[in-house]
């Protein structure tokens, strides 16, 4: 299980009794995995820019970097993502404050696909351990500092996996002693968990195609339980024993479901799609000693693509294809659209949505359901930016096809890092 560090929690639990001091501004910050430290693509920072210079806030450091649509991992003062060149597909770690590059692993030769080359996933750091996955299914657990291999699995060739046809792209999710990922197609292996520390195989059950989504860790009708948007279907499942608590299918033609399940306390999941176009709430109920899921809502209104949506502060804001959205958890109900960013993707943090459009054009935007305002824009990077950003001690960081920047979101009254 992910722990929140400790100064976080104790951050958390005084802000309520005293005014922030600029010491909590921006505590417990990291940004361990995709999409964030509860992979809902919210951060708690404080003490944010609420408005930006025309030219964008300040650049600490831009640093070369190879293809791929890796997220960026920031935890402990290191930034861990995958990239390829023409030699290899690479695990990396950098330094968050200089952008110096730390250390670099070879997990593969690298893979080609006519819609992207590069890897896909985002690491996962847990403590003092980065687990990996690569495009052709390379699964390890490294040591975070110095980049040294702990154990290492090959999902094809070790257990019968498949590389699905735009590479693997679920990123590996710790779960207490486990480390779970998509391992399929195939019978009896959709889905594996393996022990953290040793990578002792823990156990490997279902069939399904693995799909493009990562999966998440909830807690619902006093069950844990992780959740799968795979190839044809949501499934959720014990994460001890694999065992299958629900599952509600979602066939396409393509196996493209790719966005990540959200999690709506207390007891639904939100789905959405681009190919079976459209979205659906399912609310998860008890059906005797197991779970059994009804639909809540059914619509069209929003159909992720590649990019997933965030729930933030009663909303949903996410991209239905080209159009970025606010819709209603409750009914699915459209509040507000609007156009310009392509297929991008947004983060949330401090009341405001981070969308990064797909040509590179970074925005601030107020996160309320009335309307679309945005409070500050800029061109941050060129080229294809696939990738969502991360945000972590103050700092946004983006990439590209060919760089990594990270940008400085802190108010001038604390004169930066």
């Amino acid at each position: 299980m992910l722990r929140i560090p400790i100064c976080v929690a104790l951050t958390l639990a005084w802000l309520p009794l005293t005014a922030p001091q600029p010491a909590d501004l921006l505590a417990a910050s990291d940004w361990p995995q995709w999409r964030g430290p509860s992979r809902n693509g919210i951060s708690s920072q404080r003490g944010l820019l609420d408005k930006w210079p025309d030219q964008g806030p300040r650049v600490l450091w831009r640093t070369p970097l190879g293809v791929g649509y890796s997220g960026l991992a920031i935890a402990d003062g290191r930034v861990y993502t995958l990239y390829s060149d023409s030699k290899g597909e690479y695990a990396v770690c950098h330094d968050s404050d200089s952008g110096k590059r730390l250390w670099r692993l070879r997990l593969d030769s690298p893979f080609s696909n006519s819609w992207g080359d590069g890897p896909r996933t985002t690491p996962t750091v847990e403590g003092e351990r980065v687990y990996v996955l690569g495009a052709k299914g390379k699964l390890a657990a490294l040591n975070a500092a110095s980049g040294m291999p702990i154990w290492r699995h090959d999902l094809v060739a070790d257990w019968g996996g498949a590389v699905p046809d735009l590479g693997y792209s679920n990123s590996p999710l710790v779960e207490g002693d486990y480390l779970i990922v998509s391992v399929g197609p195939g019978p009896d292996r959709a889905f594996a968990a393996f022990e953290k520390d040793t990578g002792e195989l823990a156990w490997k059950a279902h069939s399904d195609h693995p799909g493009y989504s990562s999966p998440i860790a909830v807690d619902i009708a006093g069950r844990r339980q992780i959740v799968f948007f795979a190839g044809t279907s949501a499934t959720s499942l014990e994460p001890s024993q694999g065992g299958m608590l629900w599952r509600f299918p979602w066939p396409n033609s393509a196996n493209e479901n790719v966005a990540t399940p959200i999690f709506q306390p207390p007891d639904r999941i939100f789905l959405s799609a681009a190919h079976r176009g459209g979205a659906r709430m399912l609310r998860v109920v008890a059906a005797g000693e197991g779970q059994r899921v009804e639909t809540v809502w059914n619509s069209r209104v929003m159909k992720n693509h590649f990019s997933s949506s965030v729930l933030y502060q009663g909303h949903i804001y996410g991209t239905d294809r080209s159009i970025l959205k606010c819709i209603d958890p409750d009914n699915g109900e459209m509040r507000w659209r609007t156009r310009g960013f392509g297929e991008g993707s947004l983060i949330a943090a401090e009341g405001n949505l981070y969308v990064l459009g797909t040509p590179g054009r970074l925005a601030l935007v107020q996160a309320t359901p009335e309307a679309f305002r945005q409070t500050s824009s800029f061109q941050a990077m060129r080229g294809k930016c696939y990738t969502p950003p991360s945000l972590a001690q103050g700092s946004i960081y983006l990439r590209n096809n060919a760089e990594m920047v990270c940008l400085d979101l802190t108010a001038p009254t604390r004169g930066g890092r």
